[in-house]
């Protein structure tokens, strides 16, 4: 067993066999028979439940060749291969790739089912499941459970809103719950219960408002909020949160319809809104940059926003949420920052990681900082290395990993 991560496996093993009578305190227990159990344990027919979670990395080079890393073994398997991808968006088990063909899905075989006060973690073979068609580099959101609920997908260009069926992903299936036909924009569809919610655009085009759809794809009357320039979503245990102009709204389930809440940003905020949210899994308090000064902090929970300034212009910022409050960034000269959200302090930074990837492409574009419970990962691609980063030991590189595939893009599984 990795040593990083032994005293928290051992906790989570011993809460999970003491809570759920199903769950052995052997390493691997057999998969139960029939139909998939996504609204119970997340196990599925063919999948083995493990003792402790199964994180790999998944690289896709520019043209498309994938490799999966294990980080508990460093051993790496090759998947096959998709289109030449421009993006790459993950739920921790699926990985979706914007390729020229629409969205190509690659099943990591490997996910954490949350039961609340403790966790499931299972293994299945990983698969390349096929594609969702449509035009445009779609905005990808991400529900919390691999096995139960959806996957949302909105097409810019030709303005497809379109839900997938997590439990068939689960099974090898690609199924569209619903695909709507939208004005064109750059739109959210956010799983939320069994529907989602989809962005509808003012007279120029612009994202404007939230409208709730269910299952079957149909508008729900009511079930409406205002958010102009809606940008930027996530999906936390609290519930879902769409980046609004003007703040953030959390959307929660009460008797299976949704409920709609504005956080405004504070009174005399002078910093630009966030428009994209990170954060480790499932955690209530979610990070997004907020234009060249700083970073913003959503607490779901509290229904408040945090300001934490930065010395230099940030890209990427991600809310670990643990009991430090770590919160992890990612400068635009490629140096790796950490700081604690209680108290703004910066507790560690990185020399700059990506000099020859700045130099090809200074917008950084396919460079991810992802996040879990204990590490931190960051893509080089130019230098055809992946950083697994320390944060809690002042953004100490643990390791510089080599994977076979060039990791133009990376995308955590198993989480």
């Amino acid at each position: 067993m990795n040593r990083r991560l032994a005293p928290v496996l051992a906790a989570l093993v011993l809460t999970a066999a003491s809570a759920c009578s199903n769950t052995a305190p052997s390493a691997e227990v057999s998969p139960s028979s029939g139909t998939p159990s996504g609204s119970g344990h997340g196990a599925v027919t063919g999948a083995a439940e493990v003792a402790e979670p199964q994180l790999h990395l998944v690289a896709i080079d520019q043209t498309g060749n994938v490799g999966m890393l294990n980080l508990l073994e460093n051993k790496e398997t090759k998947i096959g291969t998709v289109g030449a991808p421009s993006a790459v968006a993950t739920d921790g088990r699926y990985v979706f790739a914007t390729t020229s063909k629409g969205v190509e899905i690659l099943d990591g075989g490997t996910w954490t089912w949350d039961h609340g006060d403790h966790f499931h973690y299972y293994r299945a073979a990983p698969a390349l499941l096929g594609t969702v068609p449509g035009g445009g580099a779609p905005a990808v959101s991400t529900g919390m459970v691999s096995t139960a609920g959806g996957t949302g997908l909105f097409f810019p260009e030709s303005g497809d809103a379109v839900l997938l069926d997590n439990a068939s992903l689960s099974r090898g299936e690609i199924r569209e719950r619903f695909r709507a036909q939208l004005s064109p924009h750059q739109g959210l569809v956010v799983p939320v219960g069994e529907g989602a919610i989809v962005t509808t655009p003012d007279a120029e085009g612009r994202p404007a408002a939230l409208q709730y759809h269910d299952a079957g794809g149909k508008p729900v009357e009511g079930a409406r909020a205002d958010c102009p320039e809606a940008r930027g979503s996530v999906v936390t245990r609290v519930g879902a949160v769409v980046g609004c102009g003007d703040g953030a709204l959390v959307i929660t389930t009460q008797d299976d319809a949704p409920a709609f809440e504005k956080i405004p940003y504070p009174n005399g905020a002078s910093a630009s809104a966030a428009v994209k949210f990170d954060a480790r899994k499932g955690r209530p308090t979610v990070a997004g940059v907020g234009g060249p000064t700083g970073v913003w902090l959503l607490s779901t929970r509290q229904r408040s926003w945090q300001w934490l300034p930065t010395p230099v212009p940030m890209v990427h910022a991600s809310a670990v949420d643990d009991q430090k409050g770590h919160v992890v960034t990612l400068d635009a000269e490629g140096r790796v920052h950490v700081y604690l959200a209680k108290t703004g302090e910066e507790v560690g930074v990185t020399e700059p990681l990506l000099p020859k990837t700045l130099s090809t492409s200074p917008s950084l574009d396919s460079v991810s900082l992802t996040v879990d419970a204990q590490r931190a990962y960051v893509n080089a691609p130019s230098e055809a290395v992946v950083y697994e980063i320390d944060f809690a030991d002042s953004a100490r590189i643990a390791r510089t990993l080599l994977p076979s595939v060039q990791p133009a893009f990376i995308a955590e599984t198993g989480r």
